[in-house]
């Protein structure tokens, strides 16, 4: 088979060069590099001729090692994407879980989301409840003391005014 033979190319493949070379023609090119353009196109779609006889290339088995490494290597980029996308993704939810936190309930909620919303604010308080009250538990005493001391203070200055003035 002379170099630059068409004949192993299905119709198909055909059909797409013409079209290749037709669009490169009204983008400016001369015939010859619309030729060219357009059959490289095919080439590298295909692999070449599709049609029965065209031969079978040993060095399909190195093309072939070479597309595994290829998906390989796009397989982990992809996997990075994910990844980052999920982090995005979970900062984005937690940032609109914030803001839905901080906005009022809307008209169109249902039942179900109303509840939830009624429970959790609920529970926010009641956790609020108990840890006033703790902090307000552990607050008192020392106020109590306090206190006792002030008074201790001025029972002792009265103390000491009555001695002064029966002295």
């Amino acid at each position: 088979m002379p170099r630059g033979d068409k004949s192993a190319y299905t119709d198909k493949q055909e059909r797409q060069a013409e079209h290749i070379e037709e669009s490169e023609k009204e983008q400016g090119r001369s015939e010859e590099d619309a030729e060219r353009i357009a059959w490289a196109t095919v080439n590298k779609q295909d692999g070449g001729g599709k049609r029965s006889g065209s031969g079978v290339k040993k060095a399909g088995k190195k093309a072939a090692k070479k597309s595994t490494k290829k998906t390989a290597k796009k397989a982990t980029k992809k996997t990075a994407k994910k990844t980052a996308k999920k982090a995005g993704r979970k900062a984005a939810k937690k940032s609109t879980k914030k803001a839905t936190k901080k906005s009022a309930p809307r008209k169109g909620t249902t039942k179900k989301a109303a509840k939830k919303a009624a429970s959790k604010k609920s529970t926010k308080k009641a956790t609020k409840k108990r840890a006033t009250k703790k902090s307000a538990a552990k607050k008192a005493p020392a106020k109590k003391s306090a206190r006792k001391k002030t008074t201790s203070r001025k029972s002792a200055t009265k103390k000491s005014s009555a001695r002064k003035k029966a002295s």
